[in-house]
């Protein structure tokens, strides 16, 4: 019995000796959702006790508008003015905010909250919510084998977006003609801030769909484009369509010199289908004399004719007294 009176006064002691140990944790609230200009932007809420906070403001575009620490008081609260909002300009445009409080000793726990900056504080007229915008630009036509560009623009609020297309298109795709589909999560190039590229062969004839997918602090934005992939590019069916004119002048010029000598070929064939009648004019004038002088002919040769058969049979008699 001695012990357990002893026991409970020491451990009453402890207890007593034992200091309240605040919870872990961090929380972050803001005096109001939607802002306009000359309105101040208050932060409060509690980490732990006299801890270093640091708070970032980000732009619209995700760059980093204001940067500042604070200090929470013995018991983890703070409540501090982060900003007088401004007169809209390039460096602060309306758009949404996205505030962030960092702890310094748990581990780099964060808190984030977004805030609206607009003409209005009207909540119901202007909701705190981020619209991504996803533009896709790829060529209308290009030559299968042939390498081509397809340029991708991601904007927040009107203002460029993402630095790394990693992240930001991560799950962007192509859709080929044969229904199959191509990742290209990992080609894109950063040409600027949330203007992206990528440089990609087709390897198929017909039409490919590229299909960009960004996504950013939870909000998804989607952008298609088609490019037709023919057996080859514009250029070389204008030139072929530049040999072919070629040819079709010279083929030209050729008709042309083959034309002329045609005509003059017309010239000679009618002037000798004019002799040729005029012969044939002649031939047929000559055919009565032709027959009147070979009548006469014959009355001529009958008499001679005669005379020699007589003569022919006067020596065959001669002949045959002889003997």
């Amino acid at each position: 019995m001695q012990r357990k009176i002893i026991l409970l006064p020491l451990v009453f002691v402890l207890l007593i000796q034992v200091p309240y140990s605040h919870g872990e944790g961090l929380e972050l609230f803001t005096n109001s959702k939607v802002y306009s200009p000359a309105h101040s932007l208050q932060i409060y809420g509690s980490g732990l006790p006299n801890e270093n906070l640091i708070v970032r403001l980000f732009a619209p575009d995700e760059s980093i508008a204001k940067f500042d620490q604070l200090t929470t008081d013995s018991d983890g609260a703070f409540n501090y003015s982060l900003l007088i909002w401004p007169q809209p300009s390039t460096n602060f445009p309306y758009g949404t905010y996205t505030i962030e409080v960092i702890s310094t000793e748990q581990n780099g726990i964060s808190e984030k909250m977004d805030v609206k900056f607009s003409s209005t504080t009207q909540l119901l007229d202007v909701p705190v919510e981020r619209h991504i915008s996803t533009l896709v630009f790829a060529p209308e036509t290009a030559a299968i084998n042939q390498p081509i560009r397809v340029f991708v623009q991601t904007t927040s609020d009107g203002l460029l977006i993402g630095n790394n297309p990693n992240e930001l298109l991560r799950t962007t795709h192509v859709h080929l003609p044969s229904g199959i589909s191509s990742s290209l999560a990992s080609s894109f190039k950063t040409l600027h801030q949330g203007l992206h590229f990528v440089d990609y062969t087709p390897i198929e004839e017909g039409t490919h769909v590229f299909h960009v997918v960004a996504f950013s602090r939870g909000t998804t934005s989607h952008g298609s484009a088609a490019t037709n992939v023919l057996s080859q590019d514009l250029g070389g069916i204008s030139d072929q369509i530049i040999k072919l004119n070629e040819i079709l002048g010279q083929t030209s010029a050729e008709l042309d010199t083959l034309k002329s000598e045609i005509e003059g070929f017309d010239a000679t064939l009618e002037a000798a289908s004019d002799k040729i009648d005029q012969s044939t004019g002649t031939i047929s004038d000559s055919v009565p004399l032709i027959s009147e002088a070979s009548s006469q002919l014959n009355s001529l040769l009958f008499p001679i004719i005669a005379s020699i058969g007589i003569i022919v049979a006067l020596q065959i008699a001669i002949l045959a007294r002889r003997r």
